[in-house]
């Protein structure tokens, strides 16, 4: 908080912490500590959050990014090797970071990102615009804004904590936007509903990826078979949780 207020680099605080803070930061640093003491997120104090080696812009409009999501990113990377201009998109993007990123790491790639929010479309869209790649947002309800289009790939992070899971109540997540968090019931409602809408929007061999709750592997793996996507899989980020499922047409 100290280097966002008083704008300088962590090396500057450890050479010269004796340096005082000029009246505006001091003031700034005060109000910042007292919303900290409260718990809120330190990304919503300075505004932004680091992924995959990038700044992004955040707001309480949006989720914090995590790098368990990095996992989503990684295995979307993986699906679209050798494709020429494969078409992509992502669903409840958020601040865009899983978007934007598979912009920035496969420039061939035709992003299509959509959001229910409004807010949250327009931090996603100023996150794409400062890392000046051509991502396309659209707003409206999962699939809804791209009823009749096909693609190779398909990647989410949706909601999936169940309603009263007392994690909701923990580590900042009382500041975060709840609908990004939890459907209101089993934690499954949001998957259920992609899933199952999926196959309408792949091209042959295309590919559905989420992101999904550590409990919620097996879950997700029958609702991909009862779907008739084929290979459905489920695959862990780095501390072995179960993380990321998929499946292909």
């Amino acid at each position: 908080m100290l280097e966002h207020v008083s704008r300088c680099r962590h090396t500057d605080l450890l050479m010269v912490p004796e340096k005082p803070l000029e009246s505006q930061a001091q003031h700034m640093f005060d109000a910042m500590l007292a919303r900290r003491v409260k718990g809120e997120p330190l990304a919503y104090l300075i505004g932004e959050a680091d992924f995959r080696g990038h700044a992004f812009q955040v707001s309480p409009a949006v989720l914090i990014p995590r790098p368990e999501t990095e996992v989503l990113v990684e295995l979307a990377l993986e699906k679209l090797k050798g494709l020429k201009a494969p078409r992509v998109v992502d669903l409840g993007t958020g601040s865009g970071i899983v978007a934007i990123s598979l912009a920035l790491e496969c420039p061939s790639a035709k992003l299509v990102a959509i959001d229910l929010s409004k807010d949250a479309i327009s931090v996603a869209s100023d996150n794409a615009r400062r890392l000046r790649v051509p991502v396309e947002f659209r707003e409206g309800d999962w699939f809804g804004p791209v009823a009749g289009e096909r693609f190779d790939l398909i990647v989410s992070n949706p909601p999936y904590v169940a309603d009263g899971d007392p994690h909701l109540a923990l580590d900042g997540l009382p500041f975060e936007p709840q609908m990004a968090l939890t459907d209101g019931y089993d934690g499954l409602t949001c998957i259920r509903r992609i899933v199952a809408d999926a196959a309408a929007h792949l091209n042959p061999g295309g590919w559905l990826l989420f992101e999904h709750g550590y409990d919620q592997g097996e879950a997700s793996r029958n609702l991909l078979s009862a779907a008739g996507l084929k290979a459905a899989s489920t695959f862990p980020d780095l501390s072995g949780i179960d993380r990321v499922s998929g499946a292909h047409l």
